[in-house]
């Protein structure tokens, strides 16, 4: 999960997001492996045999679950994008500024500190999706990834069903 942005001269100009470059040589790969085991499906099909057939089909379903998986990173990832350009233009993007080691590990008391008033917003607001958001990033600052991503999904939800209500 990336850090937090600090805003800086840079942030005014739209170019390609941190990170995307990668993500798009990673999903290239993903579809060269997905259209190999599309064709190993389709070509036991093709058999006649019917474990084969079977076996095929079953074969059949890698791809569509990986296929799914990326679209729904992807779309998780515009979300969290769109949420940081409107935090942005609110002056309320998370800022990383968390005293670190020589080794640039985040100091873990610090982060404890800064994540109990990001709890306590949560409690006290569960359905603002700005208060999840901050959350996440409090999470992940701690170096917990596995709720900083639960937080973050639920904000993106949050998000995606208030942008749904103003339409």
């Amino acid at each position: 999960m990336p850090g937090p942005s600090t805003p800086d001269a840079s942030a005014g100009r739209r170019g390609l997001p941190r990170g995307l470059a990668g993500a798009l040589a990673v999903t290239a790969l993903l579809a060269l492996y997905v259209w190999q085991i599309a064709g190993r499906g389709v070509a036991m099909i093709g058999t006649g045999e019917p474990v084969l057939i079977a076996i095929g089909l079953g074969v059949l379903v890698i791809p569509l679950l990986v296929i799914g998986l990326i679209a729904r990173e992807y779309w998780l990832a515009a979300t969290v994008q769109r949420m940081a350009d409107t935090l942005f233009a609110e002056g309320d993007l998370p800022v990383d500024d968390l005293p670190r080691s020589p080794g640039g590990r985040i100091d873990r008391a610090a982060a404890d500190e800064a994540f109990e008033p990001r709890r306590a917003a949560v409690e006290a607001a569960p359905e603002d999706w700005r208060a999840w958001y901050h959350l996440a990033f409090a999470y992940d600052a701690a170096g917990d990834r596995r709720r900083a991503r639960e937080a973050l999904r639920r904000a993106a939800g949050l998000y995606r069903a208030g942008t749904t209500k103003a339409s």
